[in-house]
């Protein structure tokens, strides 16, 4: 069964920037460490503070062996450090979901 990390992000608006260069960084790390990047979501209207990252995995036990990866690996290591120095992230939620059946990636039909 897949999983999905749903992480939810509060920032500091004023460094969105940097949290965009952190995203882009995650973007190559992500997948060489086992996770199915869905993306990085950052604000654009509305709310200026939120971002979201999403992360697909096979399991529980497959993210668990991320984590550990994600924690050794050099370019993770420096990404982990550089958001630690900036201090974008204010606060970082993590929930974990499965897709209901029949529901995934339906695209929009023709009208």
């Amino acid at each position: 069964m897949t999983i999905t990390c749903f992480i939810e992000y509060k920032l500091d608006p004023s460094k969105i920037e940097k949290f965009e260069q952190y995203s882009r960084n995650w973007g190559d790390i992500i997948p060489a460490c086992g996770g199915d990047l869905l993306g990085y979501f950052l604000p654009e209207e509305g709310t200026n503070n939120i971002a979201y990252g999403i992360i697909s995995f096979n399991s529980l036990a497959d993210y668990e062996c991320y984590r550990k990866r994600l924690k050794s690996e050099p370019s993770g290591k420096e990404n982990f450090k550089f958001a630690n120095s900036e201090q974008f992230i204010l606060e970082e939620k993590r929930t974990f979901l499965r897709v209901a059946d029949n529901t995934y990636q339906k695209t929009a039909e023709p009208i």
